[in-house]
């Protein structure tokens, strides 16, 4: 209890200070490179289902940030084209690499996420979940988690 509610967060906040301290040689590098390829909005930010809210209930959603990776192309009516259409070689690259998930340590700072636990899924897909997933809400998302140290992208929803 004592670690999970104050070692923790401590641990977190120290691991996200070095690392935006230690690698801000590489956000600069990757500020520029999304700037020069990919145009204006070198940040994405997206709304993500953080720890369930005690008064609530629910999940209370957050702002994820991270690199842009594709490009804000659109159609004649101005609808933004497929993700497929719009992902570059370089955003590819930036997700491959993870490198489009360094801003995360600034959400790590916030309290929004931790270093380690469950990683925040899509809003979407609130209504997906058992019982038994939604506890996956009772902790802080974290930057990585089971699924990153077991196969990533290749392991079934299950």
């Amino acid at each position: 209890m004592i670690y999970s509610k104050f070692i923790k967060r401590i641990l977190d906040i120290i691991c996200s200070l070095l690392a935006m301290i230690i690698f801000c040689w590489l956000y600069a590098i990757v500020a520029i490179l999304v700037r020069i390829k990919l145009g204006r909005h070198i940040f994405f930010h997206q709304e993500r289902p953080g720890m369930i809210d005690k008064k609530t209930g629910k999940e209370k959603l957050f702002k994820l940030y991270k690199f842009r990776t594709m490009t804000n192309e659109r159609d004649l009516e101005g609808n933004l084209l497929p993700d497929d259409v719009r992902l570059t070689k370089f955003g590819k690259f930036l997700r491959a690499t993870s490198l489009d998930e360094l801003p995360e340590a600034w959400n790590i700072l916030k309290g929004d996420m931790s270093v380690v636990g469950p990683r925040p899924l899509l809003v979407k897909y609130l209504d997906r979940y058992t019982e038994e997933q939604r506890h996956r809400h009772d902790v802080r998302p974290g930057l990585s988690g089971w699924a990153q140290v077991n196969g990533r992208n290749t392991i079934s929803w299950e």
